[in-house]
């Protein structure tokens, strides 16, 4: 990862985001999380279209007919970004790796946050919590919060995101807004974690790949190094059946990552090295509304 490259990079998406906000990303951010940061004001008449999550059952059952709750939005909200720094997300196989990604997400996301007045914190994890970033608003914060992203030297190259979700739960006593960003390369050993964050928090999940994980080149045999557990295997990369079963073994993780998402009833998008993130996320934002 270039450092200063991407510090470069973050200048741009800052005047990027601002000049989004006032017009659709931004306005799609807030809408897309309206009702999150939210108190009650009064209840009325059922009407068709309402969220069948927002009936009051004790007026209901008074009534004998369905009211639902309406609620006033707060002036703020909190947002928090929850970031994958194991080893696996250091893997690139050009210029650019997967952490570069995760800080292009995490510095939309957070310009946009700060652009509507709301706090932005972080969690940087691996197998434990390596650092975190109290919420606080203003951009001086979020360029402090990236730039300890950047220059983080993890501790640890092992990954379990139950460590930050079960730290976002203890710490956040409020509903809060939660971005996981991450791989997701050892997704169903957090599946508890995911379920019981969900019901706390308004989670949603980002999850990051790099072209070289699904295209193995032919270069012969090759030292794999595991970036994780720091194991090694020799594989013959010009074998047609070991190019295959790599391909495969990343569109099977792709699809049991995305299937195990909408089981949980978690909102995801899914990004790739190389792209731009400003349509998924606007494709993330307008499903939610």
């Amino acid at each position: 990862m270039d450092k200063e490259a991407l510090l470069k990079r973050i200048r741009t998406i800052e005047l990027q985001t601002r000049g989004m906000t006032e017009q659709v990303f931004a306005g799609q951010y807030q809408s897309a999380f309206k009702g999150r940061g939210m108190s009650f004001s009064e209840v009325r008449s059922y009407q068709f279209g309402d969220d069948v999550r927002t009936i009051d059952w004790n007026v209901t059952a008074r009534f004998r007919e369905p009211f639902v709750k309406i609620f006033e939005e707060e002036r703020e909200l909190t947002v928090l970004l929850i970031i994958d720094v194991s080893g696996s997300m250091y893997f690139g196989q050009g210029k650019d790796s997967k952490i570069s990604l995760a800080v292009e997400l995490a510095a939309t996301l957070a310009f946009s946050a700060a652009k509507k007045n709301d706090k932005v914190g972080a969690l940087f994890i691996s197998d434990e919590v390596e650092y975190y970033v109290p919420p606080k608003k203003g951009f001086g914060h979020v360029h402090f919060l990236l730039r300890k992203l950047i220059n983080l030297n993890p501790k640890s190259g092992g990954t379990n995101l139950d460590t930050g979700l079960k730290y976002a739960r203890n710490i956040f006593k409020q509903r809060s807004i939660c971005f996981v960003i991450s791989d997701f390369s050892q997704l169903e050993m957090s599946k508890e974690g995911f379920a019981n964050t969900a019901r706390k928090h308004d989670l949603v999940a980002l999850g990051v790949s790099d072209p070289g994980e699904g295209n193995l080149p032919n270069v012969g045999f090759v030292r794999w190094l595991n970036a994780e557990t720091g194991a090694t295997n020799w594989i013959d990369s010009s074998a047609p059946k070991v190019r295959r079963e790599y391909e495969k073994s990343f569109a099977l993780r792709k699809e049991k990552n995305e299937a195990f998402f909408t089981q949980l009833g978690i909102d995801a998008a899914f990004f790739e090295v190389g792209d731009h993130v400003y349509l998924p996320l606007l494709q993330l934002f307008k499903r939610r509304k």
